[in-house]
């Protein structure tokens, strides 16, 4: 390779961590414009109404653009149907019980809760599919949970039983979420990672519009103009802009390196949580935190052979997806 090559190279795989760096800590900040938008008095319903249908047209014009660069093979209306209940579940559901459980609970540790995603990926895969777990994972499992355990105290140190309804909301979530994981690997493999996410996200929508509609007719017109402005920033910033980096990053890196660039987005959202919401940062709580980051390290490491392997693009696209949420 020539040094004019190598340089060139070096500069993509740079490029690729930051955008990875930068896209994880944006997902994260999701947490702390739904604590800001809880101070306006707005509700999950709403909220989560808003950036799904703010985001809407975003996607679309993505999945567009995307149209325009390689043609699309086309999809049944059986692939729609998955696709449209795999959009409740991992979009819709996971986003609505994780905005319910952010009413509770600290945004540092709902995003380690989440960051625990992989985790339940593994358990689903050994207790239903039976897959084998090695020694390495069990012990990345048993070092993870131990790290929310840790954060956990904190929590319910000032918040008592809300801080218990607040974790396993947002764990459901983040199990939710596992599910729509493993449901969606063969879908993506067939239609793309980009379709999928336009057509889940758009499930979303309507499933969080009808269900805004029910539980309040008028409450997403009737907002403070702060909350519109958060919801924006949220479906803009936080969900599409996110996205898009993360995507470009696998391209570049590789999803295994793109997972471990993801460690930023839970340490980021602690101090975020800091200096926006005045939330306190203690030894407890960082000690957890690395905890939770060391064990999907080495979930990461013992994975990454495989992910790099010739043939493994399906794994590759699984995790552009795991990154989505």
């Amino acid at each position: 390779m020539s040094s004019a090559n190598a340089a060139h190279h070096h500069q993509r795989y740079l490029y690729g961590l930051l955008m990875a760096g930068v896209g994880s800590m944006l997902f994260s900040g999701k947490a702390v414009l739904v604590k800001l938008a809880f101070g306006h008095g707005a509700n999950a319903e709403t909220l989560l109404a808003l950036r799904m249908l703010m985001a809407l047209p975003m996607f679309w014009s993505i999945y567009w653009w995307e149209s325009l660069r390689k043609p699309m093979s086309p999809i049944t209306w059986l692939d729609r149907g998955k696709l449209f209940s795999l959009g409740f579940l991992g979009y819709f559901l996971s986003s609505y019980v994780d905005f319910l459980g952010l009413q509770y609970i600290s945004i540092g540790l709902e995003r380690i809760v989440l960051y625990l995603t992989p985790t339940i990926v593994l358990l689903i895969s050994y207790f239903v599919l039976n897959k084998r777990i090695s020694r390495i994972q069990w012990y990345a499992l048993i070092v993870g949970y131990l790290g929310v355990f840790v954060v956990f105290i904190q929590d319910a140190s000032s918040t008592g039983i809300h801080a218990w309804l607040g974790m396993l909301l947002v764990f459901g979530s983040a199990c939710s979420y596992a599910v729509y994981m493993i449901c969606s690997g063969e879908m993506v493999e067939r239609i793309g990672s980009v379709r999928l996410v336009v057509y889940a996200s758009s499930a979303s929508a309507v499933f969080s519009v009808i269900q805004s509609s029910f539980h309040s007719p008028s409450a997403i017109f009737e907002q403070v103009a702060p909350v519109y402005w958060l919801s924006l920033l949220n479906a803009g910033l936080c969900t599409v802009i996110p996205m898009l980096l993360i995507m470009i990053a696998i391209s570049r890196i590789g999803s295994p390196l793109v997972a471990q660039a993801g460690i930023l987005g839970p340490v980021s959202t602690i101090f975020l949580g800091y200096y926006i919401l005045s939330e306190p940062i203690t030894w407890m709580q960082i000690s957890g935190m690395l905890l939770v980051i060391a064990a999907m390290w080495l979930l990461v490491r013992k994975d990454a052979p495989r992910k790099n392997s010739p043939g493994s693009k399906k794994s590759d696209d699984f995790d552009e997806v795991e990154a989505l949420n």
